[in-house]
């Protein structure tokens, strides 16, 4: 007897690029919706406070772009997905705690800005997450990273929400800083006019404005649209 039973093809995996500056929520909705769609979530952030670092550790400048780049080229830098979110590795020294502290952060939106540094950082981003089935967040995923991505979310909100958000971040950890939102205002100063890939919504990405949405509602708009993709 012949069998009739035909092969289905393999589900197919979306790349989707989550933009947005500071405090808008990027790096929680990416972390969740990645789980909830069985996919790894990569972490752009994460990878240049890697650098950012080495960089503090070998006493390297944050202003010098091709001490920077020469740096990153003899590092190794990896994101392991764990059921509690990513891992990062720096020369295969889990550092996931310590990029997340105050100077890292500040170092790292300083290494950012170098035109060399995001190159090289946009290769082993594409080979990373060039086979889909990835969620990546950052400042120009959709729009340089990966242009052609199957879904751009620009997540935005209003910057006293933002500041807000960031501090309530700071207090679950007993971290408050009176500085919070001179920073957060800095970094997005730093973002949106850096000459090479400023932070700005891709033609073709979904703006979603979260100031008056709960992360549960982002996450539903986020995955709603992910589904119409897939299907």
């Amino acid at each position: 007897m012949n069998d009739t039973t035909a092969e289905q093809p393999a589900p197919r995996k979306l790349i989707i690029a989550i933009d947005g500056p500071a405090g808008a929520g990027k790096s929680t909705i990416a972390s969740r919706l990645a789980r909830k769609l069985g996919y790894v979530n990569l972490e752009s952030g994460a990878m240049y406070r890697a650098l950012a670092l080495k960089a503090i550790e070998r006493d390297v400048s944050f202003d010098d772009e091709a001490s920077l780049v020469k740096l990153a080229e003899d590092s190794r830098i990896q994101l392991e997905p764990t059921v509690g979110g990513n891992r990062t590795l720096l020369d295969g020294r889990d550092v996931s705690a310590r990029i997340r502290e105050r100077d890292v952060t500040e170092a790292a939106s300083r290494v950012s800005v170098h035109p060399a540094v995001r190159a090289w950082m946009v290769v082993h981003q594409r080979e990373l997450g060039g086979g889909g089935g990835i969620v990546m967040e950052g400042r120009d995923i959709g729009t340089k990273v990966f242009p052609d991505a199957d879904l751009k979310i620009f997540l935005d909100a209003d910057p006293v929400v933002r500041e807000q958000r960031r501090l309530q971040q700071q207090q679950a950890k007993g971290e408050v800083e009176a500085s919070v939102a001179a920073e957060l205002r800095e970094r997005d100063r730093r973002d949106r006019t850096r000459s090479v890939s400023p932070l700005v919504a891709a033609p073709d990405a979904v703006v979603i404005d979260s100031t008056a949405m709960s992360e549960d509602d982002v996450l539903a708009r986020v995955e709603d649209l992910a589904q119409k993709k897939l299907r």
